[in-house]
C-alpha cells in the first residue's frame, strides 16, 4: 500500500451511505490504505453553527432537488435508499459500537443498510444487537464495550479532531492534508491518490435548458463545459439576485458559509476548473452586478460565443462586466455591435425579457445556477443543479435511466 485515504463518516447522511458502498473499491483501485474515521456529525454541526436538521432549512425547490439528487446518486451506485420518516435519527450509539468493534467494515455496512434501506432506529439496542450478530460478532460484548468511558472518549476525540482539521460535513475524505467533501468528489479523491477514476462518456441527444447568471463562478464552469450537454442546448439567462429575493435565499450564499466550508468551496472551484481545463481566477469585484451583461446577452439573442466571452471576462480575466464600455468591447470582440447592444439593453422589452426569464426559471423549480433542465423522453423534464451535476445531466440527456 502507498498513500492513505481517510474516510470520515456518520450514519445520518445519505451521501455518506452511498460513499461507504464505494470507498473500498476506490481505495483498492488507487492502491491506497483505507483509514475509517467515524465521527459525530451533530458535534461538527454544533461547532460550525450549522442547523442539526439541515434539510429542514431548505426552500421547497431545493429540498425537492436534494431528494432527487440523493435518489439518483444511490441509483448510480446500485444501492437501495429510502428516506426515513424520522430522519435525522440519533447515531451516537451506533458509532460507539463501530469503535467497540474495531471499525468492522461489515458492521458499518450493516448499520448503514439498517438506517437507509430498512429505516430502522439505530439508536435502539435491539436493532444494533441484531446488526452486530448478523455480521458474526458478539453483540453483548460490543454493546457493553460501547458504553465504556474509553469508547465514549474515543468518539469525542475523533469528533474534536475532525473539527480541528476543518471538517464541516460528511462524507469527508483526506488524502494527506487535502480535504475533499462529498460523495460526488470521489473521482477527485482517486486522482489525488494517483489513480485513474472511471470517466463516463455520455452521448446526449435530448434538449437541455441551461439557466445561468454571470454572477456565479459555478455557472462559468458550466458555460465552459456546455459542449458536453450535446447539440440541443438552449441558453437561459436569469437574474440570480431576483430569484434569490423571491425565494428568500441570501444574496451571496458563499458569505453565509462557515469559514471552513467557504475555504473548501473556493478550493473546489479551482479543482473543478483545472479538471475542465478552464482558466479561472476569482475576481477582485465580487459580488458583481450583472444586470447589464444579462440584458445585452438577451438583446443579442443569447449567442453562445458572447455568453462564453462575458463569463470568461469575469471569471478568468477579472474584467468588470458591469461597465458598459467593457461589455461593448467584449461584444465587439465576438463580431457583434457592442455599442448598439448596450444601448438596446435599456429598452423596456429587453428589461421585461430578463424579468420574464427569471420568473420562468422559478416556475420550473430553479433555485440557483447553473441549473440544467433535461427534457427526457422517458421521464419528462429532469432538473439538475450545479456545475458538478453537468455530467449527470448529460447522461440523462443520453437516455441513461440511472441518471434520472
Amino acid at each position: 500500500m502507498g498513500a492513505r485515504l481517510e474516510f470520515w463518516f456518520d450514519f445520518s447522511c445519505p451521501y455518506a451511505y452511498v460513499a461507504s458502498t464505494q470507498v473500498e473499491q476506490l481505495a483498492r483501485r488507487a492502491g491506497a490504505e483505507l483509514d475509517l474515521r467515524p465521527m459525530l456529525l451533530g458535534g461538527v454541526f454544533k461547532a460550525r453553527g450549522t442547523p442539526q436538521n439541515l434539510a429542514a432549512t431548505l426552500n421547497p425547490a431545493k429540498a425537492r432537488h436534494n431528494f432527487d439528487d440523493m435518489r439518483r446518486q444511490a441509483q448510480r451506485a446500485g444501492v437501495p435508499l429510502r428516506m426515513p420518516a424520522s430522519h435525522p435519527m440519533r447515531t451516537v450509539e451506533a458509532l460507539r459500537c463501530v469503535l467497540a468493534a474495531e471499525l468492522s467494515l461489515p458492521l458499518i455496512h450493516r448499520i448503514y443498510r439498517a438506517y437507509w434501506d430498512e429505516n430502522a432506529d439505530i439508536a435502539d439496542r435491539e436493532v444494533l444487537a441484531r446488526a452486530i450478530a448478523e455480521v458474526g460478532l458478539d453483540a453483548a460484548a460490543i454493546l457493553a464495550r460501547a458504553e465504556s468511558p474509553e469508547i465514549k472518549d474515543a468518539l469525542r476525540r475523533r469528533t474534536d479532531e475532525a473539527i480541528a482539521r476543518g471538517v464541516f460535513g460528511v462524507p469527508t475524505y483526506f488524502v494527506g492534508d487535502q480535504l475533499f467533501w462529498g460523495q460526488d468528489r470521489a473521482d477527485m479523491v482517486e486522482a489525488a491518490l494517483g489513480g485513474t477514476p472511471p470517466m463516463p462518456v455520455p452521448s446526449p441527444t435530448a434538449p437541455v435548458e441551461l439557466f445561468f447568471d454571470y454572477s456565479s463562478p459555478f455557472a462559468y464552469l458550466a458555460i465552459g463545459r456546455a459542449g458536453e450537454l450535446g447539440p440541443q442546448v438552449t441558453w437561459r439567462p436569469i437574474l440570480l439576485g431576483g430569484l434569490f429575493r423571491s425565494l428568500g435565499t441570501p444574496d451571496v450564499p458563499l458569505f453565509e458559509q462557515s469559514p471552513e466550508k467557504r475555504r473548501h468551496t473556493l478550493q473546489d472551484l479551482d479543482r473543478q476548473a483545472a479538471r475542465a481545463g478552464l482558466p479561472f481566477k476569482f475576481p477582485q469585484r465580487f459580488p458583481i452586478r450583472t444586470v447589464l451583461p444579462l440584458r445585452v446577452t438577451l438583446a443579442a439573442g443569447t449567442p453562445p460565443p458572447l455568453v462564453r466571452a462575458l463569463a470568461t471576462a469575469l471569471w478568468a480575466e477579472d474584467r468588470d462586466i458591469s461597465d458598459p464600455a467593457v461589455v461593448a468591447a467584449i461584444a465587439d470582440a465576438v463580431g457583434l455591435d457592442g455599442s448598439a447592444l448596450v444601448a438596446r439593453a435599456a429598452a423596456p422589452e429587453i428589461k421585461q425579457a430578463l424579468t420574464t426569464s427569471t420568473a420562468a426559471a422559478e416556475a420550473a423549480g430553479v433555485f440557483g445556477v447553473p441549473t440544467f433542465v433535461v427534457q427526457t423522453r422517458e421521464r419528462g423534464p429532469q432538473l439538475y443543479w450545479g456545475a458538478d451535476r453537468l455530467t449527470l445531466a448529460a447522461a440523462a440527456a443520453g437516455g441513461d435511466l440511472s441518471a434520472m
